[in-house]
């Protein structure tokens, strides 16, 4: 996709009057935060506009120098440098301009249960836990651990946590699916590899004007929290099940002393869950071509799987394997996945939009 130079111009034009904007001083209140999100969504287009009509307006100008004899060997080198690197700044700033998923920017809802394989499953389920706050850690994000299901031996049947930050969701949404992995498990005395599997989902987070819930669409039961093995967490009616009756969902948690506290947290879940539903109807008619991307965010597909024995990942949407398992359960090598499927993604949508 060739950007003309008028639409390089418009860009240009569109950044310094939001500049110019937030400059003033006069914006306030909900103007203020709509053209700080504005400006922070325009500025890496902006940059990679600036670069590539610079080039262009170098390009010309060496052009020109040519007609001279005393300039014109200096000017050939020029502009053969500005060809050979035109092209790739044409490329970034044709992916910046491919349409934003509303909701990149937000906080995610983080959620990850353990599937078939028992025991192990949930082990698996909480390396994969670690490995998300190892990354999130490395991305200046923070996690916010909602609800946890803890198994006997210490892995997590289910375990729900916010994660909030620069450029969440655009970078945690590739992860949800099945992720497979291959081990001899501890609790296995005969050392044969099993295969276990965990479920994650990556949903963003809403803010409270995105879904609206009307109080009166809630089922709201308080009931006495349980721990393992059938202990009292607390001998107060403190967990809260909400059960949204025109959807159908259902949210309980118990992980607080305090009902408020357990109720403000199944609300916010709830909220994530309700506004994913939202997306996902909103996009129906677009599930075809979602689907020919790198995911469909399908939470029953199988996009990677962990061979401890090999010592690999293999993400299956793209075909990757990377022989450094134990850099991806660290988080460092899960950068390395995450920045492929971005790639991946941008290429097929940079395809679909010049196809």
């Amino acid at each position: 996709m060739n950007v003309s130079d008028e639409r390089l111009s418009q860009i240009a034009q569109r950044f310094a009057e939001l500049e110019a904007r937030l400059a003033s001083g006069t914006l306030e209140g909900e103007a203020f935060v709509t053209a700080s999100r504005d400006y922070a969504e325009l500025e890496p287009v902006a940059r990679e506009a600036a670069d590539v009509a610079a080039m262009r307006a170098e390009l010309a100008e060496l052009r020109e120098m040519l007609s001279d004899p005393e300039m014109k060997a200096m000017a050939a080198d020029d502009i053969e440098r500005i060809e050979r690197e035109l092209p790739g700044a044409e490329a970034k700033l044709a992916v910046a301009l491919l349409p934003r998923d509303a909701a990149d920017s937000r906080p995610a809802m983080l959620e990850i249960r353990a599937g078939t394989g028992g025991d192990e499953a949930a082990l698996f389920a909480a390396d994969l836990f670690r490995m998300y706050e190892r990354y999130a850690a490395e991305q200046g994000w923070k996690v916010e651990t909602i609800s946890a299901n803890a198994s006997d031996i210490g892995g997590f049947r289910e375990v729900v946590a916010n994660v909030s930050g620069q450029g969440v969701f655009a970078k945690m949404k590739f992860e949800s699916g099945v992720h497979r992995v291959q081990r001899v498990p501890v609790t296995e005395s005969g050392g044969r590899i099993h295969t276990s599997a965990a479920t994650v989902a990556v949903l963003p987070e809403p803010d409270e004007v995105d879904v609206q819930i009307d109080p009166g669409d809630l089922k709201i039961d308080i009931y006495r929290a349980s721990g393992a093995g059938g202990q009292h967490v607390n001998t107060t009616d403190s967990a809260v099940r909400i059960t949204h009756l025109p959807s159908g969902l259902v949210v309980t948690q118990q992980d607080e002393r305090s009902q408020h506290k357990n109720r403000a947290k199944a609300m916010q879940v709830l909220r994530a869950r309700l506004y994913e539903k939202m997306r996902e109807e909103a996009h129906g008619e677009e599930a075809e071509a979602r689907k020919a991307m790198v995911g469909s965010g399908d939470r029953s597909e199988r996009i990677r799987t962990y061979n401890f024995p090999q010592g690999r990942v293999t993400d299956h949407r793209i075909g990757l394997t990377l022989h450094k398992l134990p850099e991806v359960l660290e988080g460092p090598g899960l950068g390395e996945l995450v920045d492929a499927l971005i790639a991946e993604d941008q290429a097929k949508r940079l395809a679909a939009q010049n196809g």
